[in-house]
């Protein structure tokens, strides 16, 4: 278990626009209000597409992360996650989980790793800027080269 005591800093109402992709879009508010990291603890959202983790397939090794992804239309959303600065890129690394419902098959649901999407009329978000630790995904070999959130404080991992 990793625990860190968080510093916070702003606290931000965001919405996507229609037809924009949702990383692109998360990635633009993080560049414009000068945000490196945070968490979302909800949002909610209309997609016309999402692809989320998942597979139809046999699976050998049901302790292996999946890589595969699932296509899906038409869905509303509900998520939340925790974002990382990835200081090589340069750029945040979004960790977001959705529970979605098919709006044109009986609302039917899914839940798991968000890979992408586009936005349907509307992202209601909110975000927590963490100042502090600092946030990063540390590979874990062990664990299928896993990124893992990682607290760094005065350049060490926690």
């Amino acid at each position: 278990m990793k625990s860190a005591v968080l510093t916070i800093g702003r606290t931000f109402s965001v919405t996507f626009e229609h037809g924009k992709d949702f990383f692109s879009e998360l990635q633009d508010f993080c560049v414009q209000n000068d945000v490196k990291q945070g968490y979302i603890p909800f949002f909610i959202a209309g997609m016309s597409e999402v692809e989320l983790v998942g597979t139809c397939e046999k699976v050998e090794d049901k302790n292996a992360p999946i890589w595969s992804k699932v296509y899906l239309e038409n869905v509303e959303a509900v998520g939340a996650g925790t974002i990382a600065f990835d200081e090589e890129a340069g750029l945040i690394s979004p960790h977001i989980h959705v529970s979605i419902g098919r709006k044109t098959d009986s609302a039917r649901a899914y839940m798991s790793h968000l890979l992408g999407a586009k936005v349907l009329f509307l992202t209601e978000m909110v975000f927590v800027e963490v100042l502090a630790p600092d946030f990063r995904r540390i590979k874990n070999a062990s664990l299928y080269n896993v990124g893992l959130l990682s607290f760094l404080k005065d350049g060490k991992i926690q």
